[in-house]
């Protein structure tokens, strides 16, 4: 009798396991897997007992949390755990220093299951998509603008085909261009259920909930991979697209364009992985674009204004980066990412709202239906505000 672990569910990621038995507890340790990347933090694994009922409290152990893109205060992690019936957050971890001063975080399960499902935030991916369509009684359509480096479907959702040399107003959203940040998955996904239940009042809304699938379902965190992050690979000098998938919606983003009057883009995404000052958004940088940050601060502040204030941090609308801040690959951060080549292509303004892994705003803890009403109170915002303008 034994437990094993299995990396090879859906969205795995785990590495350097270990289980150790001890007499009172068994201990699981594990780090979060880069899978080839510059940063780490997403992790997903599954737990399962060989034979009979498992009689001991586990100890979880995540090692080196410093490695990850975190920060210091690793008691708020909140890793989700699944237990036979749904999804719950695990309480605080408890950090211990080891003797050369590293660290590690600890969570104890008292009551395990033979099964137990771990991961660093719920997961979110085409399960999801397939009952938002279902739970929407077929509001959205769904389609395929193009395939991924490694050959999957770029899945498209779409309330409407608009016209061609159509004038009603158009959003173009996005989400998981890191594939790990599934806050903002939560967060579209309560955006995209508001929308259906107003029918045919809402603007033409295409939506691309995938951005890197194949780092959702291979278990990616996506930020900053090799060889490029798909939101610095955005229109570069000279047009030129630095990542296939990227290319392909940025030719979908022009069909869009030709068949609505294009009003706001919107990118969805989480930010490091013990952020907790609330739900903030970010806009292009003034210096860069100073006509597209100020028609970009517009909506960022009517939407800001519209979320709760258990969910929006007191410094909501953000530019992106300092003015001399430079990225991995060498060059500013002003016209590579996807709300500056909104504005540079298409004059389009754009928001990119980061959503917590956990906490919101100190001591809120962010569950499947919080991350739902933030998303409705900003889709909210962004249809009043169309509908304001006539």
């Amino acid at each position: 009798m034994s437990w094993q672990i299995d990396t090879g569910v859906p969205y795995g990621n785990a590495c350097d396991t270990a289980i150790i038995e001890d007499q009172n507890y068994t201990e699981v340790s594990f780090r979060a897997d880069p899978h080839g990347g510059l940063e780490a933090l997403w992790f997903c694994f599954r737990l399962q007992y060989s034979q009979g009922q498992p009689n001991k409290p586990i100890r979880l152990v995540l090692k080196n949390p410093q490695n990850t893109l975190a920060g210091p205060s690793v008691e708020r992690f909140r890793p989700v755990i699944h237990l036979g019936d749904d999804w719950q957050r695990l309480p605080a971890g408890i950090p211990e220093d080891l003797p050369d001063d590293r660290r590690q975080v600890v969570w104890v399960v008292n009551s395990p299951s033979q099964i137990i499902d771990i991961a660093f935030c719920y997961p979110y991916g085409m399960p999801q998509i397939d009952e938002l369509v279902q739970e929407t009684s077929g509001y959205w359509k769904q389609d395929t603008i193009g395939v991924t480096q490694h050959g999957r479907p770029i899945i498209r959702l779409s309330n409407n085909y608009g016209a061609s040399s159509g004038n009603e107003a158009g959003l173009y959203l996005l989400a998981r261009q890191h594939s790990g940040e599934t806050p903002g998955s939560w967060v579209l996904d309560g955006f995209l259920r508001y929308l259906a239940t107003l029918g045919d009042s809402v603007p033409l809304v295409w939506v691309i909930p995938f951005v890197n699938r194949d780092g959702v379902e291979e278990g990616d965190y996506g930020k900053d991979p090799y060889p490029i992050d798909l939101n610095r690979g955005w229109q570069r000098p000279f047009h030129q697209t630095m990542r296939y998938e990227i290319q392909c919606i940025e030719r979908d983003i022009a069909l869009w364009a030709s068949r609505c009057k294009p009003t706001l883009g919107m990118d969805f995404h989480a930010p490091g992985g013990t952020e907790n000052d609330g739900i903030y958004a970010y806009i292009p940088n003034s210096f860069y674009l100073k006509s597209g940050h100020l028609a970009s601060k517009v909506w960022g502040d009517a939407i800001g204004e519209a979320l709760d204030t258990q969910y929006r941090s007191p410094e909501f609308t953000r530019i992106t980066t300092p003015q001399n801040h430079f990225t991995r690959w060498g060059i500013p951060e002003k016209a590579d990412r996807f709300a500056e080549y909104m504005w540079n292509e298409h004059t389009v303004p754009a928001v990119s709202p980061e959503v917590p892994y956990a906490l919101c705003v100190g001591d809120t803890l962010m569950t499947r239906e919080r991350y739902r009403e933030a998303g409705k109170q900003m889709a909210t915002a962004v249809v009043n505000r169309i509908q304001s303008e006539g």
